[in-house]
Parts: C-alpha cells; sequence; structure tokens
C-alpha cells in the first residue's frame, strides 16, 4: 500500500548532464510513484529535454500505475549554460496546489519511514521545515550502478544501495519539507545565488533567524553519486558573487533580513 502524502508536492528541477544523472532522475522519480500517494512536479531547464526522449519511456514501462494521474512534466528551452535552481524552484512551488511542498534533488532518496515522519512534522505538530536527516554522519553516499538501482526498484530493498554505499557528512541539502505558506512569507529561496551555491545553508539559516518551526529528523538519506559539472561544483563562476552574498546575509540580524528580504525585485514577479 502507498504512503498517504496527498497534501504534499515534490518540487523536482532537474537538468540532466550525464548518464548517471539520468539514471539517478530515473531511479528516485520510479520509487516515489511506487511508493506514495502523492504529487510530483518535474520541470527540465535545458537546450533540449533528455527527460522527456528518454526518462519517460522507461518510467511508463517499470512503473506498475499510470505515472500521470499526479505527475506534472514541463520542459523549458534556455541557451543559457549555468541552471538558476533557485528561480526554478520558487516558480514550481508557487504554482503547486498543495499545503506542504518538498523541494527534491533528483539524487536523493529516504528510508520510506522518514517521508511520513517529515509529512506529518508539518500537518501534525505545526513545523515550518523540516530536514529529514540527522545532521552529521547521516549521508550514505551511493556508488549506484544500473544493477544496483533495478534490484532496488524491484525489490524494494533498501540493502542494494548499502551494499555500495559508505556514511559520509551530511548538512542542508537534498531535500526539505516546507509548509509552503511558510516558505512564501520566508522570501523563498534567494535567487541572486545561481548555479552551485550555499542557497541550502543560507535558507536553513534563514528559517532560525526568523524563528520559523524548524524540525530535523535523525536518519539516514541516501544520496546517488554523480559527475559533477559547473552546475554542480565550485567550478561555477557565479561562486564569487554566491559566497559574497552568503557572508552578507550572515551578519544580518532578525530585523535585517525582514528589510533585506521586503527589498527584493525577485519577489515581485510572485505578487
Amino acid at each position: 500500500m502507498k504512503v498517504n502524502l496527498s497534501q504534499a508536492t515534490f518540487i523536482i528541477p532537474i537538468r540532466i548532464e550525464s548518464s548517471d544523472r539520468l539514471r539517478n532522475v530515473i531511479t528516485t522519480t520510479a520509487f516515489l510513484l511506487e511508493n506514495f500517494d502523492t504529487n510530483i512536479m518535474i520541470k527540465e531547464v535545458d537546450y533540449q529535454s533528455v527527460f522527456e526522449k528518454q526518462a519517460i519511456p522507461i518510467l511508463e514501462e517499470i512503473v506498475e500505475d499510470d505515472i500521470w494521474k499526479n505527475f506534472d512534466f514541463n520542459f523549458e528551452k534556455t541557451n543559457e549554460p549555468l541552471f538558476h535552481k533557485t528561480r526554478i524552484l520558487n516558480e514550481m512551488i508557487t504554482k503547486a496546489d498543495t499545503d506542504i511542498v518538498i523541494s527534491y534533488d533528483c539524487d536523493a532518496i529516504l528510508p520510506k519511514e522518514s517521508y511520513k515522519i517529515a509529512y506529518d512534522y508539518i500537518v501534525n505538530d505545526g513545523f515550518d521545515v523540516v530536514y529529514p536527516y540527522g545532521h552529521g554522519m547521516y549521508q550514505k553516499q551511493v556508488a549506484a550502478t544500473d544493477e544496483v538501482v533495478s534490484n532496488f526498484l524491484d525489490k524494494n530493498d533498501y540493502s542494494y544501495l548499502n551494499s555500495v554505499s559508505k556514511i559520509h557528512t551530511s548538512d542542508f541539502g537534498w531535500m526539505q519539507f516546507y509548509k509552503k505558506q511558510s516558505y512564501i512569507d520566508s522570501g523563498m529561496h534567494n535567487e541572486n545565488f545561481k548555479a552551485y551555491a550555499p542557497e541550502d545553508k543560507e535558507i536553513f539559516h534563514r528559517f532560525k533567524t526568523l524563528d520559523f518551526k524548524v524540525g530535523r529528523i535523525d536518519n539516514y538519506v541516501y544520496h546517488l553519486e554523480h559527475a559533477r559539472g559547473e552546475n554542480s561544483w565550485f567550478s561555477n563562476p557565479h561562486m564569487k558573487s554566491n559566497m559574497g552574498e552568503w557572508e552578507k546575509i550572515q551578519t544580518m540580524n532578525k530585523q535585517n533580513l525582514l528589510e533585506y528580504y521586503s527589498q527584493q525585485e525577485y519577489l515581485k514577479k510572485y505578487d
């Protein structure tokens, strides 16, 4: 039986730059479709759609149910080489119809029980954001292969992921469960961050500084490893300005943050 997460939408922005990234997005999407009664939005931003041509046919073949029941896919054509993830997340989240939104990386999977615990923290316990993995040695880096993920999906057995994983540190990335209105009230993701950036650290810092109710689950996150280019590593040409933005924000108190975000130009398009 699928786990009921019907009041949540998984928000998954993607750019598929390597074969392992393609395998990862197929794996995570199939896992979500097979195991949860929920909503999924995927938006691909690139010069051509890899997901439509290569991922969708496989998903339609391996997922038992109709994948389009609560699944929405959009493609945005661009010649911009860098992936403006913060903008794409904001545009997707504001369009979601559910009270809970889950900012979700296409390379991450949780133990199944963690999804429900994080969801219930918001529905029943009034949390504004939940980090569904621990802070510390809670990342399982998975050296996935086609055979490993195929067995994992077919048998729904995490031992296949565990067999090729090693423990590493975790902090603020991968995924967050948000109360949608709290996300909007916080100023959303800071669109001054472009491509690879400390946006995950910054929004955690902001939620804490602004006294939102922040939760965390002390359990593992499985990170499916992948090749890294400018959009997922420090070689990003915007890294200097990204780090300058982060350093500036860290000096602000609650009132400073409220004033700073009330003046951000990017927020005007969401009014």
